[in-house]
């Protein structure tokens, strides 16, 4: 089970050091020139070859031994409720587990499988108040989970979202899980929401949960919700026409999810890679759900679209990273100063056929993870998770 911590904040120097490729989760140049990462109170500061970074004077020094180093993944979908379980598999510790599988950092599409989820206004808002706050003073093995995401219900007004932002939510569950379905509902509270800096997440496709209903491409269209959840379904999918749709009639984020159909998630980057807009495609698992939790659902989905959608592996990693940070603001996901020092530190997976860890993941295999650091601190070693890495990071001093 996840130790219970809250926020802590990095004390001294870390360097990073003997990388042997950093990926840099920006689209634009997703592989750096660069051997050395160095971080301070929670901080990216430097990066770059080790001669020219200031590595003098660290409390913690790590040798990454030749091995890979990106940023943490970012899970774009996420149902939690509270602490470090989910009544929905009866499971304890799977934010942790996921840890294991590099994620850092998880957004919530909304608390919707908390047992008796209230439903009429007021407790909509006092859900989403309280889920924030407890996941800002609660991170499961440092994880960094963004929730409270109320779910639309009918009735709730302009000064309902006011009071939300006020109260510091920055987040809508999923359009279409409450009783807010038809695309004229949906836009007029989207556009509450977006007034007040609360960005939206919609439901695409068929119902997933009691309550929740058939969203089309239309009524996806007409809400305008910032991001198009799980465009390839949770499970079931749009047909490959009304994705298309999707792809070329807006501009927000597309959201491919594990837990959705592998064959309208390719469709859907295909469509995206026409159109040359990669840069809208971000990835999640939409787990906990009725498949279970994936710790490693992230990579499996990255391993996926390298190896059957047709891109290189390392603009695979940007879709969980520099995308996702880009499109959901958050300070994490690139290898930039002044960026959270969220790092996985993976390498190819003992016995894989591809040559280095790129390669292997191009041909389908999951890297192995030999650390995971978050905000600084290291967080995990090797991952009880994936296959064993041919090489794995160790802290020097």
């Amino acid at each position: 089970m996840a130790l219970a911590a809250g926020p802590e904040t990095q004390i001294g120097k870390l360097v990073i050091r003997n990388i042997g490729l950093i990926l840099s989760g920006a689209l634009e140049a997703p592989i750096l020139d660069a051997d050395t990462v160095v971080a301070e109170a929670g901080r990216i500061t430097a990066f770059g070859r080790e001669k020219e970074c200031d590595t003098e004077n660290a409390k913690v020094v790590i040798d990454a031994q030749g091995t890979v180093l990106a940023p943490g993944l970012i899970d774009s979908h996420v149902h939690p409720v509270f602490g470090d379980w989910t009544p929905r598999q009866s499971q304890l510790g799977w934010i942790e587990s996921c840890l294991h599988g590099g994620v850092t950092t998880m957004i919530s599409a909304g608390e919707v499988h908390l047992p008796g989820r209230p439903r009429d206004i007021v407790g909509v808002k006092a859900l989403a108040i309280t889920a924030e706050r407890a996941f800002a003073n609660f991170r499961p093995n440092g994880v960094k989970v963004r929730a409270g995401a109320p779910v639309l219900e009918r009735g709730m007004v302009e000064s309902d979202f006011a009071e939300l932002a006020a109260a510091g939510v920055k987040l809508l569950g999923e359009v279409g899980l409450g009783t807010v379905k038809a695309g004229y509902e949906a836009k007029e509270m989207v556009a509450f929401a977006r007034k007040y800096g609360i960005q939206s997440t919609i439901h695409t496709g068929g119902p997933s949960v009691p309550g929740s209903g058939y969203i089309d491409a239309d009524t996806v269209l007409e809400a305008d919700a910032d991001i198009i959840g799980h465009i390839n379904g949770g499970h079931t999918a749009l047909p490959p026409r009304q994705i298309r749709c999707l792809c070329e009639g807006c501009g927000r984020g597309i959201e491919i999810v594990h837990n959705g159909n592998e064959l309208a998630g390719l469709s859907a980057l295909r469509f995206a890679r026409e159109l040359g807009q990669l840069s809208r495609v971000i990835l999640g698992t939409d787990s906990p759900a009725g498949s279970g939790v994936q710790p490693l659902g992230l990579l499996r989905l990255i391993a996926f679209l390298a190896s059957f959608g047709e891109i290189p592996a390392e603009t695979a990693f940007c879709f969980a990273t520099g995308n996702t940070a880009r499109l959901r603001a958050l300070d994490g996901g690139l290898i930039e100063v002044g960026r959270a020092a969220d790092f996985v530190l993976m390498d190819r997976a003992q016995h894989s056929s591809g040559k280095d860890l790129l390669e292997s993941v191009r041909l389908g295999d999951l890297p192995g993870i030999g650390m995971v650091v978050i905000d600084g601190i290291v967080r995990a070693g090797r991952s009880r998770n994936t296959p064993p890495a041919e090489r794995i990071p160790v802290i020097v001093a």
